[in-house]
């Protein structure tokens, strides 16, 4: 995808100041990001004054954008600040905590609403080096979500967005906007987190369409209308996503679900994950059943369930590098278990799905996730990570050198003995992955950089 390209589909119509304000900002950025280094500062004194000059540009439009998004005049006039402070000082190690403790999207959540968000950070998925990065977004807030997030899935935190146009790190894999990933000073309480739901949604259409096809798959008519309307899939990955979101703080869980400053084998990320994502599946099964509930609601819950299953084990099961992958793996165990509990076949060189057995079968794993997670708080550190492996193990076949399956485990010293002791790839791809895994190879690449755009 050309940025050329991706500016004329974005914001082609709009009204000129946002249009020409948006160009100048983004070439603004797009002229800083060379001259830093991987920190975000730009030591380099000769590239300075370049650097003076691009950022007084992207100040001076920071402030007109005032005008045209008054919902986010506190950040716009916080952000140009931290722009002209981190030049006055010499283009250090950039600090915007102030700009980001200004931003908070998650106040107004309404759908179609625009921001434009600067800030020197990484992207996840993208690029680890903090340099500046410009989007230009919408928020996608349909009626019947902000009916569900009102009622029994409050998510106060979650902001499903949609991709006007970026720069180059999000010219990737990239698909969340999170503020921890923002070059800041101090680590502040996290108020938002927001999700590419258009990215997520185009990913899905354009990898599912081609694994049925390569796999004879029969689609069921829901699934369908997933792969033929680009919005119809984006309000059911919002759906999808507000509900997995919650779910990381809700259920018997181990004492920090997230589990973000504890060093651990990857297969318990590859658990919480899943056990999200089963959430929505199993709440989505509810919600579907319920006569109570409205006929939109009832639709998309239906459509998540085709989803979360296609998601999973389409694209995350064979998407990224097979190093400590915790999304392939959560992948991997999905589909291995319908296929070891029978709804599931590969017969014939042809795959089938008996959908009306499979919602048992998908919510027997969840509870065996759960079951799992409520043990744990019962459990020493290791005897829960052990019987995480078993949990896996006993669906999917480890490698066979590894030292987990043996228990050639060092259990008498520190947690991070075990840790170093999994193997990069502990669960490698089954026969039939790796088979899939080659034809679809250049499906899945092409996916990076998508958008509803360009799907």
């Amino acid at each position: 995808m050309s940025e050329n390209a991706s500016t004329a589909t974005a914001i082609i119509g709009e009204p000129e100041v946002l249009e020409d304000g948006w160009l100048a900002v983004k070439a603004a950025a797009e002229g800083i990001r060379p001259l830093q280094v991987q920190d975000g500062s730009i030591p380099d004194k000769s590239d300075q004054a370049t650097a003076r000059d691009l950022v007084a540009t992207l100040s001076r439009e920071l402030l007109n954008f005032r005008d045209v998004l008054p919902h986010d005049d506190a950040y716009l006039t916080a952000a140009a600040a931290d722009f002209d402070r981190w030049s006055a000082e010499g283009f250090g190690i950039p600090d915007f905590l102030d700009s980001l403790l200004a931003f908070q999207p998650q106040l107004l959540r309404r759908d179609g609403l625009r921001h434009l968000v600067v800030f020197p950070m990484y992207t996840q998925n993208g690029s680890t080096d903090r340099l500046v990065e410009a989007v230009l977004i919408e928020v996608i807030w349909p009626e019947f979500i902000a009916e569900l997030e009102s009622g029994n899935y409050s998510n106060k935190l979650f902001v499903p967005i949609r991709f006007l146009d970026f720069t180059a790190g999000y010219n990737t894999n990239a698909a969340v906007l999170f503020p921890e990933t923002v070059a800041m000073r101090s680590i502040p309480t996290f108020t938002w987190g927001a999700i590419f739901a258009d990215r997520e949604a185009a990913r899905f259409r354009r990898v599912v369409r081609a694994a049925a096809e390569i796999t004879k798959l029969d689609l069921p008519a829901g699934a369908a209308r997933l792969l033929d309307s680009q919005s119809l899939a984006e309000q059911t990955f919002v759906m999808w996503d507000l509900i997995h979101d919650r779910t990381h703080m809700r259920g018997d869980l181990p004492f920090d679900p997230f589990m973000i400053k504890q060093r651990m084998p990857y297969f318990l990320y590859s658990l919480e994950e899943l056990r999200c994502d089963l959430t929505a599946f199993r709440e989505s099964l509810r919600l579907g059943r319920d006569e109570d509930s409205p006929a939109d609601v009832r639709d998309h819950a239906q459509l998540v369930q085709y989803a979360v299953i296609f998601d999973r084990i389409f694209r995350f099961a064979i998407t990224g590098t097979r190093v400590r992958n915790y999304d392939g793996l959560g992948g991997q165990l999905l589909f291995a278990w319908l296929h070891q509990h029978h709804v599931l076949h590969w017969t014939d060189t042809r795959l089938t799905i008996d959908w009306n057995e499979l919602p048992e079968v998908v919510v027997a794993l969840s509870d065996a996730i759960n079951e799992l997670y409520w043990r744990s708080i019962d459990r020493p550190k290791m005897a829960h990570w052990l019987a995480a492996y078993d949990l896996v193990a006993a669906t999917l076949t480890p490698n066979p050198a590894s030292r987990w399956a043996v228990r050639d485990l060092p259990l008498d010293g520190p947690p991070r003995g075990l840790t170093d002791a999994v193997l990069d790839d502990e669960f490698p791809l089954s026969m039939f992955y790796e088979a899939l895994s080659k034809k679809m190879t250049t499906v899945i690449e092409s996916t990076a950089g998508i958008t509803a755009a360009t799907a």
